[in-house]
Formats: structure tokens, C-alpha cells, sequence
């Protein structure tokens, strides 16, 4: 195996604490025939516990010795990847030096490990590579990946030769990109000890979409036409979703991702004491193959607060123009999101601003910045009613409409009144009794 990887350029540079450049000193210790066999045994032991960790969080079944080989091949981010990522196989001389990376890697695939189980006297390799995985629960692991590099690694498997395993993982590059945005919907961001963004995957998602919210249909209609707009490389703005609590704002936007993930529609969640950083995620994100939505949830100033200066230079008014493949869809309460004061109005108060509209103007001027505005507000008790009867529908509960209605009356007078969250609660209220 230590002789296989050598063979590596393009995927070359592995970290060397990965599970597969350990195995392969591994391999290089037992062929010098000068080791300790408790000392490698455990070693070997070690890097199997990895696989399973892996396959525990990616629900991988059956060989997961080539599922973990080709997770390493979907997540490496080299020249070649990134290129694929936008052109897929295109013609070139390094596609020559990809192709014999690939005949490195299908020999990994079909590695005869029994040697080292002979010497090491332990069959933990054969397990692996037949494995009949536990059962679990959707939430326990990130589905979307899981599916795709079972799929992938099947017919990585079944290639025969590196012409094919070529076409394979560049029509996969292509299609779904390379590393975490490949493979995810959803992000949230963390800082690097060097400055830079890091990246952290939200595994499990809800997964709802645009129908499972029921009425709004003017409002859902404009997000839609923004975002397919968006998608298709046509010029597209920022969105502001501002109203009522508990309406569906932020759940539109989880709609939007999931409805448009299989578009290259990607969601990046990023909070308001993080905007410092977000020149630098801007930077990171901006020449990938991707349409990233930059979400902001439940956005809002208090008067005391500056950040929304920053954010409106970074939104549109700085010297750098937002890349094509950025938006900001943000969700508030707040119509103009910064806290106004009736003594911004009072053109009489002692000690007040001299320029009052300079004033009203500064605080005005963020909001303004986004080009589509989409209200709302919370439902009639028709409307409300409808939603009730949906949800329960959807949720198998045969009922009375005159008693379902009756019932959601009297939980929505003591949790927060009309709107689309109470009538959640009040059918999950239902299915705890049931």
C-alpha cells in the first residue's frame, strides 16, 4: 500500500494522520520485518476505529474500506478538483496525471489485505470490507451525504479502468462540486487561529419545503422568482423576509436551500456578532462553482449597536463588488431593522441631532439596501384555521374540524396567538396526547 500512495501527485500531500497514510506506513513498518507486534497490531487497530467513526457519522454499509476511499476523494480540494468542479473532464495534460492517480486508486480499492491479517492474526479487515451496519435514526447522520458517496463509491468500484474512473469522478465533481460544499446544504461558519473561515457542515437540516407552508403563497411566489433568477445566473438581490413572529420567515429560507440544493444553491447561517468576518468568508466562497445564500435570522440593531454600518458597506457600498454568486437573505421582526425612537421624529427635544434626517437617513439606509422586501404578517383566523386543518391532515389526525378548530381557539389565546408556529404547536400539542 506504502508503494501505491508514493505514486500520488495530484492527490498527493495527504494529511499523514489520515486512516490511509498510517495503514500504508503500517505496511512499510511490516515489510522492513523489524516491528513489534502488539505495537502494530494496535496501531492497525486504531486506524480501524477511524473508518467507524467515519461510517458511524456517514451511515456507510457494505465495503467501507472503499467508502472511506472515496469520502477522501469527494472532499480533496487540489487545482484539478476545483477545476473539474467547473468544467467537469475537460481536455488537458492533467488530466494524463489524474488518470494515474485513478489506477493508484483502483488498486486501493481491490487491495488484498489478507497478508496483513496473516501476520497480524486478526480478521478485522475482512469485516470491514463486509460490513452490515446498525440501523439509525435519520438525525444520527447527514443522509444527503450518505447516499451520495454509497452510490459513488458502488460505481467507483465497478470501474474498469482509469479512463472510466475518470469519468466518473469528474462527472461527480462536476455535478455536485468537491469537499464540504459538494456534499452539504447548509453551513455555519467558525474563525481559524491564521484568520480565515472555517466551514462547519449542518448535518441535519429540517427538511421542508415551500409547500409544507401553507398560505403565504404571494410572499413564497416573489422568494421563488428571486431565487430561480439567482440560480440561472440572471441578476438577482438581496431579500429581506420582516413581520410577524412565528409566520414562516425563516422557514421560507430553509425551503428555498433545500428545493434548490440539487441547483448548487448552498445556505451559509452567520450570526450578528460574526460579521467581522465577513469580508474574509466573501473572499473564500466567491470563485467557487456555487450559488451561496448568506442567511441572517431574526436581524435586528439596538440604537447602541454599530455593526449594521459594517454590514451595509459589505451588502453594497464598499469598494468591492458583492461577487455574482453571493446574496443576503436576512429574516426580522423589524421593517427597518435598526431601532428607531419617537426622538428621532421629535424635531423639538433639548440636546437633539441637529441634521434629524441625516439621522433617519443612517438608520433608514441599511434596509433599503435590499433590493426585494416581502412582508409577513400573521394570519386571519380563516387562514389560521386552514393551517390547523393542513398540518393535521399531514399528520394523520382525524378529527372533528369543528373540534379541531375549538381546541386550536383556546391554545392559541395562552401561546402567542395567531400565526403558522402556534398551529405547530398546537398539532404537536395533539400528537404527544395521541
Amino acid at each position: 500500500m506504502d508503494r501505491i500512495t508514493s505514486r500520488f501527485l495530484i492527490y498527493g500531500g495527504l494529511p499523514e494522520d489520515s486512516v490511509l497514510m498510517q495503514l500504508a506506513e503500517v505496511c512499510r513498518t511490516l515489510r522492513a520485518g523489524e516491528y513489534d507486534l502488539g505495537e502494530v497490531t494496535s496501531h492497525v487497530y486504531a486506524q480501524i476505529k477511524k473508518i467507524l467513526v467515519i461510517s458511524t457519522d456517514y451511515n456507510f454499509d457494505g465495503n467501507l474500506w472503499q467508502n472511506y476511499l472515496t469520502y477522501l476523494l469527494v472532499t480533496a480540494e487540489n487545482p484539478f478538483t476545483l477545476t473539474a468542479e467547473k468544467t467537469g473532464g475537460s481536455e488537458g495534460t492533467v488530466n494524463h496525471f489524474a488518470k494515474s492517480d485513478f489506477a493508484a486508486f483502483i488498486e486501493l480499492f481491490h487491495y488484498d489485505f489478507s497478508w496483513i491479517e496473516d501476520l497480524l492474526q486478526t480478521d478485522v479487515f475482512s469485516c470491514i470490507t463486509e460490513y452490515k451496519a446498525i440501523e439509525k435514526p435519520s438525525l444520527m447522520y447527514n443522509g444527503s451525504v450518505s447516499e451520495k458517496v454509497r452510490a459513488l463509491s458502488d460505481k467507483l468500484s465497478k470501474a474498469a479502468d482509469p479512463d472510466e474512473f475518470f469519468r466518473i469522478m469528474t462527472g461527480f465533481y462536476k455535478d455536485y462540486g468537491v469537499g464540504m460544499f459538494g456534499l452539504n446544504k447548509a453551513f455555519r461558519i467558525a474563525d481559524a487561529p491564521d484568520g480565515s473561515v472555517i466551514f462547519k457542515p449542518v448535518a441535519n437540516m429540517e427538511h421542508v419545503v415551500l409547500s409544507d407552508l401553507h398560505g403565504y403563497e404571494i410572499q413564497k411566489a416573489k422568494l421563488i422568482e428571486n431565487t430561480e433568477a439567482f440560480v440561472e445566473g440572471r441578476k438577482a438581490n438581496n431579500v429581506l423576509l420582516f413581520g410577524d413572529s412565528g409566520t414562516g420567515k425563516s422557514t421560507s429560507i430553509k425551503a428555498i436551500v433545500n428545493e434548490y440544493y440539487d441547483r448548487g444553491l448552498r445556505m451559509i447561517e452567520i450570526y450578528k456578532y460574526q460579521f467581522r468576518f465577513l469580508s474574509q468568508l466573501i473572499s473564500q466562497i466567491k470563485n467557487r462553482n456555487y450559488k451561496f445564500i448568506i442567511y441572517m435570522d431574526d436581524l435586528s440593531f439596538e440604537e447602541d449597536e454599530s455593526e449594521y454600518k459594517f454590514l451595509k458597506a459589505v451588502i453594497e457600498g464598499g469598494l468591492e463588488t458583492r461577487p455574482d454568486n453571493i446574496l443576503i437573505y436576512a429574516t426580522s421582526n423589524r421593517r427597518h431593522l435598526v431601532r428607531e425612537m419617537w426622538t428621532d421624529r421629535d424635531d423639538v427635544e433639548q440636546n437633539a441631532d441637529i441634521h434629524r434626517s441625516d439621522t433617519m437617513e443612517e438608520k433608514l439606509s441599511l434596509a433599503n439596501r435590499f433590493g426585494v422586501t416581502i412582508g409577513y404578517y400573521k394570519p386571519d383566523r380563516q387562514l389560521f384555521h386552514d393551517i390547523v386543518k393542513a398540518l393535521a391532515d399531514r399528520n394523520g389526525i382525524v378529527m372533528d374540524e369543528k373540534e379541531l378548530y375549538l381546541l386550536s381557539d383556546r391554545w392559541e389565546m395562552s401561546h402567542g396567538g395567531l400565526s403558522g408556529r402556534c398551529a405547530g404547536q398546537f398539532i404537536n400539542h395533539l400528537l404527544s396526547e395521541k
